[in-house]
């Protein structure tokens, strides 16, 4: 039988639920926090059916991080939080700063408070590569300093500040990570504020030209969901000399979007030319992490790039 209980918040969300699914598949006790607000019941779903023949399925309470009251009743007896659940997207932020701010930051705080009560083990924070902000430098290390340019990174950047307090001051072991544009199956392309992978997929799976905010020549580290699932797992393995602090989460490398899209017509068998229009507040230009903090810490190491990343992508959105 095993001795951990993961608390999996946002398990319903594209990064959450394959989380979820890695663990059911080891045979973890796995709890699903997720309101459902941007999470979907048909990952849970998808979770079920890959995982049936593995025995035990997730337990899923559905509610709100920003209640105390369903938080504690979720963290009951977990030894292990991975929180992904989130208000994402800059944009999103931009026109309501007052809930991404709730939810990221208020939320996150009562997620440390019961884990620190419940006297949880590790707790594991999805941070993000918006902290850095629009600095010239590449690539963006952890030492830097951050200089967050939208409401969203700078809730995730107080979250992940609330997260070095609990450990300093209250003993909790935690970790954030940073993530870098984590993209792959199930995904949603169709919200306004989805990522830019999934919209440019879809667009060129229905023969439609993609959409480019800018000349299409900013950069990203973009990082296949595979890395994220194994970078949570490796958090919550890793000694405690390694806690306390924020990890990047990426590939090392980056592309701009001309290139994502270039990629794409290749492996759609199609040529795909873009329609631009204007940049949007809050975007940076470039992107690059150096990952070699998670590396020698965390024994991270990224095993899928984006052209086989790109690929999977595609054959998941065509099934």
């Amino acid at each position: 039988m095993t001795t951990r209980r993961y608390l999996v918040t946002g398990g319903a969300g594209f990064i959450g639920s394959h989380i979820v699914e890695t663990l059911t598949r080891a045979g973890e006790a796995v709890v699903v926090l997720d309101d459902f607000s941007t999470g979907k019941r048909e990952n849970l779903e998808e979770v079920r059916r890959a995982t049936a023949p593995h025995g035990s399925q997730p337990q899923v309470i559905e509610g709100d991080i920003r209640d105390p009251r369903t938080v504690r009743r979720a963290m009951a007896g977990v030894t292990h939080v991975l929180h992904q659940a989130a208000l994402g997207s800059v944009p999103r932020s931009v026109a309501d700063p007052s809930e991404s701010h709730e939810v990221n930051a208020t939320g996150t705080l009562n997620l440390l408070v019961a884990a620190r009560d419940e006297g949880v083990r590790r707790f594991v924070y999805a941070s993000s590569s918006s902290v850095y902000g629009d600095s010239e430098v590449l690539p963006k290390v952890e030492s830097m300093a951050t200089a967050p340019l939208s409401p969203y990174a700078v809730n995730k950047l107080a979250a992940e500040l609330y997260c070095g307090v609990f450990h300093r001051l209250y003993g909790l072991e935690t970790v954030s990570l940073r993530y870098f544009n984590i993209f792959g199956p199930r995904q949603d392309p169709n919200s306004q504020y989805a990522a830019v992978v999934p919209k440019f997929i879809t667009a060129a799976l229905q023969g439609k030209a993609p959409i480019i905010y800018g000349d299409g020549l900013q950069s990203r580290d973009f990082t296949y969901i595979d890395n994220a699932v194994q970078a949570n797992l490796k958090a919550c393995e890793a000694p405690a000399e390694a806690v306390g602090r924020a990890y990047n989460i990426a590939c090392g490398s980056r592309a701009t979007l001309l290139d994502v899209i270039e990629v794409l017509g290749d492996l759609c068998g199609s040529d795909l030319e873009p329609h631009h229009e204007e940049t949007r507040p809050g975007d940076v230009k470039h992107s690059m992490a150096g990952i070699d903090l998670a590396q020698r810490h965390l024994g991270y190491e990224p095993g899928t790039g984006l052209r086989e990343g790109l690929r999977r992508t595609i054959d998941w959105f065509r099934a």
